[in-house]
């Protein structure tokens, strides 16, 4: 790490198996604390999907472009998730947000998660989004229409893993009743990052 931004900045790190709803809780706290918190785009090679805009959910990037980002030491982390199917923290990403005065928040996999706390320590906090139960996750999923049955056993199997490493992270958040999860967050977040807690009024409308 080089750079004055980097001895002032902090970031949350908001990790969890997927369908437990930490991008739920991520795009909620941004809305709630526009002024405090900036999002860190990931860079990604899955391909983009129709509700999506490049430079907004990911940066998307072909595997040759990325692959060759990872020998220019382009990355903070990256990783592998699933086979030919990368994603990765840019290092610009985090200096620019940086620069402008905010905490960054990121959605992010565990083990992306478990690398940028060790590579920022404490300028990161690190929160686990558990679901309540295995069963309740694979509900959510199957809920969602966009996963084949297939790609629904591998996220539960990625899952069993990834709910081993919760102890490892400063937090962990059980998202059971989504709206108490929101608040538990926002609580997070003004307790640790010091956004002012100026959004009662919109409690109502989450």
């Amino acid at each position: 790490m080089s750079g004055k931004a980097n001895s002032k900045g902090k970031m949350i790190l908001f990790t969890a198996p997927s369908g437990a709803g930490k991008t739920t809780i991520v795009r909620h706290l941004l809305k709630r604390f526009p002024e405090c918190l900036a999002f860190s785009v990931s860079a990604t090679t899955r391909p983009k999907r129709k509700h999506e805009t490049d430079g907004k959910d990911y940066y998307f990037l072909s595997q040759h472009a990325f692959l060759k980002k990872i020998k220019e030491d382009a990355f903070a982390e990256w990783e592998e998730v699933y086979p030919h199917k990368y994603y990765g923290t840019l290092k610009s990403e985090i200096e620019r947000l940086w620069k402008e005065g905010k905490t960054i928040l990121f959605d992010i996999d565990v083990k992306g998660a478990s690398r940028l706390k060790k590579r920022y320590g404490k300028q990161a906090l690190a929160v686990f989004v558990s679901p309540p139960s295995i069963e309740e996750l694979e509900a959510r999923l199957s809920g969602r229409k966009t996963e084949t049955s297939a790609s629904i056993r591998e996220r539960i199997q990625r899952a069993l893993k990834e709910m081993e490493y919760r102890s490892q992270f400063d937090r962990v958040l059980v998202n059971d009743q989504l709206e108490m999860a929101l608040a538990e967050a926002e609580q997070i977040v003004v307790q640790w990052a010091k956004c002012p807690d100026n959004s009662q009024s919109l409690n109502t409308h989450a």
